[in-house]
C-alpha cells in the first residue's frame, strides 16, 4: 500500500481556508495565517502545504 505525498498549493492571500477539499471526505474548515518571515503553512489536519506566492523561489 503506498500513501499520496501531501498537496503543494500557491495562494495569493496570507490568510486561507482548508477543508480537505474532497466533499464529505475532507476535513472540518480550519483557517490558517501563513506568517509573513516564512511565507508557508502546513494544514494540522491533511497536511497541504500552502505557499504565498513571494515566497515559491524562497521555500
Amino acid at each position: 500500500m503506498t500513501s499520496q505525498a501531501p498537496e503543494t498549493k500557491i495562494v495569493e492571500q496570507y490568510r486561507i481556508a482548508c477543508d480537505g477539499g474532497e466533499g464529505g471526505l475532507g476535513h472540518p474548515r480550519v483557517w490558517l495565517q501563513i506568517p509573513k518571515d516564512v511565507g508557508y503553512v502546513i494544514c494540522p489536519y491533511c497536511d497541504t502545504k500552502y505557499i504565498h506566492k513571494d515566497f515559491v523561489n524562497d521555500v
